[in-house]
């Protein structure tokens, strides 16, 4: 399993991505944003996925990243 970490518009929108990921049985925990990753609302879900089974994205998503070690490679980014 990898880890990742989905960023968001409203927090509304992390509980609802939160919920869909224990709907789909994966781990999952709503946390502040790391610094080095900008989110609108502050607030991040991490999550752990097998490949390619990421959960549905909602409209509030910003972005999906996978952490590697101490970084992050974006798999996931909503166009503005």
């Amino acid at each position: 399993m990898k880890e990742y970490i989905a960023t968001f518009y409203s927090h509304y929108g992390a509980v609802c991505f939160k919920k869909n990921c224990e709907k789909l049985g994966l781990s999952a925990v709503i946390m502040p944003v790391p610094r080095n990753l900008s989110s609108s609302c502050g607030t991040c879900v991490r999550f752990q996925s097998g490949d390619p089974g990421l959960p549905e994205k909602n409209e509030e998503l910003e972005q999906i990243v996978e952490i590697q070690g101490n970084e992050y490679r974006v798999i996931f980014c909503t166009e503005e």
